[in-house]
């Protein structure tokens, strides 16, 4: 007769796949999705083996609410030590002086370090101004539409944006300016979600400052091109810095929340009290310890020589793919690109990126719809954007993103045959022409070839097998 003990032992150590094999079986489909596919969602990267070793550990286990050395629970002598060493490789690896820098490693997310960042700077119905989710702006920046207060950051604090030029896709540093001296912000927010070109954070600075202004940058998409020197640093000129931590810097899916040290602040409404403050127990709980151990990980190689030659293929690898789309007459956002992505507007075609998107998804390509200037709504995007950061992580050179620039303009083409034999521009009728195409299954055979003939990052392809639908 078997024991008891040993057998609820041997109930709690079931591998996943004896365990649960419908979950062990998604798990495997998505291993095989993110091989046989062109991964180009600029907001998506594959991460490494050790920092998903990391991720997947026992710290899993443990409840740490508040900060190292002032815990509310025991038992965090290890936490404390991690927490700590993550501090110390953010810091480093985006070369700031503990001194004049700290930073909390425990939000969960993006969007959650930059609530928790609003919670710091401002009180309920202060005044920030952030860059307009349709010129490439992040929803968490105030964004909100004439019906309808969209993000918490335009619900509880008041909201006016700034946006792009018209014709040159470049922020309108100058109109910001203007539209400043009416609006009188306490925030300055720069940073974005598909904006293809750097910042001049000086110019951003001096408008802040001439309102007395806090100055926030969110590095999200762009903080692992920035840890290696391929875009220019917020540092220099902001308050506190945020980013997400599994874009560019190819951690897991988390955020860090930098915050500038001055000399003789009063310490109880200092930034650094301020924010972690915010972050607990103001916006969140306990922290993920095992997601704050991948993003060490995550750290220590983003500071090393191999991490700066993958920030500066990604640019490389993106710059071939635009000069591919725009061969074809293509129109980008910007006309180019200076780091990661690249946003395609494809009203000149007659297309939408909702089309664009879905018919991409049947030929194994993932990207996405978005805004671009002109668009009257975020609902029905007229372009897509494209990011090189995930397949640059599977080892595509520029010549390989001139195919994938190939593969996109062809996917365009019969897009544009899909929409002319559906005789409606209807998404639904569109599909289901396009599903039908022999094109489509002669391409999406092409697309699977070409993307599993690359190696993957963070598990071992040769046992996988692709699901059957």
């Amino acid at each position: 007769m078997t024991k008891p003990v040993e057998s609820y032992n041997a109930f709690l150590n079931t591998p996943l796949s004896e365990a649960d094999p419908q979950i062990a079986q998604i798990i495997e489909n998505e291993k095989y999705r993110q091989f046989a596919e062109l991964e180009l969602i600029a907001s998506e990267n594959f991460t490494s083996q050790a920092v998903m070793e990391a991720n997947g550990s026992a710290l899993t286990n443990k409840y740490s609410e508040g900060l190292p050395g002032a815990r509310y629970y025991g038992g965090n002598e290890y936490v404390d030590q991690l927490e700590r060493l993550c501090q110390e490789r953010a810091l480093a690896a985006f070369k700031l002086n503990p001194a004049e820098w700290g930073v909390n490693v425990q939000p969960y997310s993006g969007s959650t370090a930059n609530f928790a960042a609003l919670t710091a700077l401002l009180q309920p119905f202060d005044r920030l101004m952030g860059l307009d989710l349709p010129s490439g702006g992040h929803l968490t920046h105030g964004y909100q539409t004439d019906k309808k207060k969209i993000s918490s950051s335009s619900i509880y604090f008041q909201s006016m944006p700034y946006r792009v030029d018209a014709e040159s896709g470049i922020i309108d540093y100058d109109r910001l300016e203007e539209n400043a001296q009416l609006f009188r912000p306490q925030l300055l927010i720069c940073g974005a979600s598909a904006y293809p070109r750097d910042w001049d954070y000086a110019r951003m600075r001096k408008i802040a400052d001439n309102h007395s202004a806090y100055l926030l940058c969110d590095m999200a998409h762009i903080s692992g091109l920035i840890a290696a020197g391929e875009q220019e640093s917020p540092f220099k000129y902001c308050d506190i810095v945020t980013t997400t931590t599994h874009k560019t810097l190819r951690g897991p899916r988390a955020g860090l929340i930098f915050f500038r040290k001055e000399a003789g602040e009063n310490k109880k409404d200092s930034l650094e009290s301020r924010v972690n403050q915010a972050v607990f127990p103001s916006c969140q709980g306990g922290p993920h310890n095992n997601t704050i151990a991948g993003i060490a990980v995550a750290l220590k190689q983003a500071a090393s020589p191999e991490f700066v030659q993958y920030a500066k293929q990604v640019r490389a690898n993106t710059q071939a793919l635009a000069r591919t789309l725009t061969s074809h007459g293509y129109r980008l956002s910007s006309g180019g690109s200076d780091n990661h992505l690249v946003l395609w507007d494809l009203k000149p075609q007659g297309l939408t990126g909702s089309k664009i998107e879905k018919i991409c998804e049947l030929v194994n390509i993932t990207l996405n719809k978005n805004s671009v200037c002109g668009d009257k709504s975020a609902v029905t995007p007229g372009g897509v954007r494209i990011g090189t950061s995930a397949l640059t992580s599977r080892g595509f050179k520029e010549e390989d993103f001139e195919r994938v620039g190939e593969l996109l303009h062809r996917t365009v083409e019969i897009a544009t045959e899909a929409q002319s034999a559906a005789g409606s521009k209807l998404l639904k009728d569109f599909m289901a022409v396009a599903s039908k195409s022999p094109k489509v299954a002669e391409l999406q055979k092409e697309v699977e070839a070409f993307a599993t003939s690359f190696p993957m990052p963070g598990f071992d392809v040769s046992t996988l097998k692709k699901p059957a639908h």
